[in-house]
């Protein structure tokens, strides 16, 4: 029994088909056939990539995933060659391809990965249910029970339930009504609020077209503000805009010419709203201030039942800015099918192993969207530890250094893709070039090509 009909969710799914005889997505929204909007996912409407790491993951668990959705229009952009982005020492300059993201609108992102995953017919949908907790006790889950459209409650059996319910999930409840104690939890809330708005980019900018990403500065006494531009489908432009506590692009300037407005004023360069003037709007502006990074650390719990593991948001939820989660969805799928495998269905503590194996993806996650996050004023009860601030320095040292070495920025890259552990950082010849800093000179200007440049009306 899979709870939670999303990306994770349903790959979740798809790692179980073959592995039990019969698995189940229960889903508390009606779930459309085709790319469309859901009541449950509100952040749809906000920009989304798929780092490389969460790729392969997916195209494990579904051959040939990759090839449909850009089928379908998804742009598959290299890191970080096709990459525009200012952080807070300078322009990146835009090396040779480490790396790649998947770009597309998370309608057709999820509609794709829905259809081909409940085209197994050993998988079938239970949607507009909700679940109201978990059966059994304890020392072992044996089911759930839902409540379906009609207000009626019942009980379904299972031999495994996986938790993929976002982060709405009360999973802490749950166990809680089992006799279990709570998770030791952790929220890290930058007090991010962020707006996005559709947009038809200028024909001649409808393909190729470079991501742009404008970053904050944690390291300043202000707010910290950025926006990024992703080409999605269709020649269609997303954009994203957010600020923290005291710089939110608020809901009073966050319509109509206010949102290129402060694009192009409140951001450390004007350039996405420089880019947007020769752009037309599609949508209205989707605001929202769902952004606290919290994660819940099962793995740490005294003690585990079996039959009943947590993934996705429902275990660790990002600030979407950093765009990890739906990678790290993927990835903790991948784990759940490989350790059923290995282990065996049923066998004595696989929902604690499983538990621990996804912390390894979930923590890498974790300290990447937390890493700068803790700095921003009232981000956390006690502000930064002493290990936020170590590490903070080192990153920042390293960033610095990737403005100007490519053999630096591909290591960052490594990990920021969720492809290697972040001990690759970590080695002599990393820890000795980000000591000796940048080998070529900051750049003035966005790395744009005359050519872009053309496209996008700005030469």
């Amino acid at each position: 029994m899979v709870l939670g009909g999303s990306h994770t969710g349903m790959l979740a799914a798809r790692a179980l088909a073959g592995l039990a005889d019969r698995v189940v997505v229960v889903e508390r929204d009606e779930l459309p056939r085709e790319p469309a909007p859901r009541k449950g996912l509100p952040q749809a409407r906000h920009a989304h990539m798929l780092w490389s790491g969460g790729v392969h993951a997916m195209e494990e668990l579904l051959p040939g995933v990759t090839a449909t959705l850009r089928a379908a229009g998804a742009r598959r952009a290299p890191v970080t060659t096709d990459m525009v982005v200012l952080s807070a020492h300078g322009w990146f300059r835009r090396w040779p391809e480490s790396h790649h993201v998947i770009l597309a609108g998370r309608d057709l992102l999820d509609a794709t990965v829905r259809a081909q995953v409940l085209a197994d017919q050993r998988i079938e949908l239970l949607d507009g249910t909700e679940v109201v907790g978990l059966t059994g006790s304890a020392e072992a889950v044996t089911g759930v029970r839902v409540r379906g459209p009609e207000g009626r409650e019942r009980t379904l059996g299972a031999g495994l339930v996986v938790d993929a319910s976002g982060r709405g999930s009360g999973a802490p409840r749950w166990l809680a009504g089992l006799g279990l104690p709570g998770p030791e939890q952790r929220e890290v809330d930058s007090g991010l609020a962020y707006a996005s708005r559709l947009y038809l980019a200028p024909e001649q900018a409808r393909d190729g077209f470079p991501v742009v990403n404008v970053q904050s500065d944690a390291r300043g006494d202000g707010p910290g503000r950025a926006g990024f531009l992703l080409p999605i489908e269709h020649g269609r432009w997303i954009v994203t805009l957010n600020g923290t506590r005291g710089g939110e692009p608020t809901a009073a300037n966050a319509s109509g010419d206010d949102f290129a407005r402060f694009a192009r004023e409140r951001l450390r360069h004007p350039l996405i709203g420089r880019l947007l003037a020769g752009a037309e709007p599609l949508s209205d502006v989707a605001f929202t201030r769902t952004t606290v990074n919290r994660r819940y650390f099962y793995e740490r719990m005294p003690a585990w039942p079996e039959n009943f593991t947590v993934l996705g948001d429902a275990l660790a939820a990002y600030n979407p800015v950093y765009g990890h989660g739906l990678a790290v969805g993927a990835q903790s799928a991948l784990l759940l099918r490989d350790a059923v495998r290995r282990r065996g269905w049923g066998a004595p503590g696989l929902s604690r192993r499983v538990q621990k194996a996804v912390a390894r993806p979930v923590g890498a996650a974790w300290d990447l969207a937390t890493g700068q996050d803790v700095f921003y004023p009232g981000a956390t009860e006690n502000g930064p530890t002493a290990r936020d601030r170590l590490v903070a320095a080192y990153v920042d040292r390293l960033m610095y250094a990737a403005t100007g070495n490519g053999r630096i920025a591909r290591r960052v890259t490594d990990v920021t893709s969720l492809e290697r552990r972040a001990e690759v950082l970590l080695t002599p010849s990393v820890l000795l070039a980000a000591l000796a800093g940048p080998l070529k000179p900051g750049l003035v200007e966005p790395p744009l090509t005359a050519e872009e440049l053309k496209k996008a009306g700005l030469q």
